[in-house]
């Protein structure tokens, strides 16, 4: 879906302030409470925002550690696999992929010990054939999506 400048700005506001009420986001953005409700809606109704659930640090939650997996997989056990990955918590994404792996998984623990656990649980599947896991060290360019925004709203 293209989005426009409208769409643009009204995406960086919430972004900016989740909290915000169309009211107020329309006052804001110089438009009617009905145009920036339509727009919202739109937005809503074509995937373009998935939610506004609070963005929660697993670090604050306990869980300090976070690492990426790669894994492969035997042939046809890619639903299996994925259902047992779906099962365990730490795992807070999965990504099929090409190239070395057959998955990528974002993985979280509470410490480098804790992490052994996870992993150990993550590949305890018969399906799962080998991982190779890094530890991040930092995270210097945080998941974002206002950058992107602008440029597929031409700003």
């Amino acid at each position: 879906m293209a989005i426009d400048h409208l769409d643009g700005r009204l995406l960086e506001l919430l972004a900016e302030e989740p909290r915000i009420g169309v009211l107020e986001a329309s006052r804001r953005l110089g438009v009617a409470r009905g145009t920036a409700q339509a727009r919202l809606d739109r937005l809503q109704s074509n995937g373009v925002i998935r939610g506004f659930g609070p963005d929660v640090d697993p670090a604050a939650l306990g869980y300090p550690v976070t690492a990426f997996a790669t894994l492969e997989i035997k042939q046809g056990q890619g639903a299996d696999v994925r259902a047992h990955l779906a099962s365990v918590p730490e795992v807070l994404e999965l990504h099929t992929t090409t190239g070395h792996g057959d998955m990528l998984c974002r993985l979280v623990a509470r410490s480098n010990a804790d992490l052994q656990r996870v992993i150990d649980l993550v590949v305890g599947f018969d399906g799962i054939m080998r991982a190779s896991t890094a530890i991040v060290m930092e995270n210097p360019v945080p998941l974002r999506i206002v950058p992107l925004v602008k440029q597929a709203a031409g700003d």
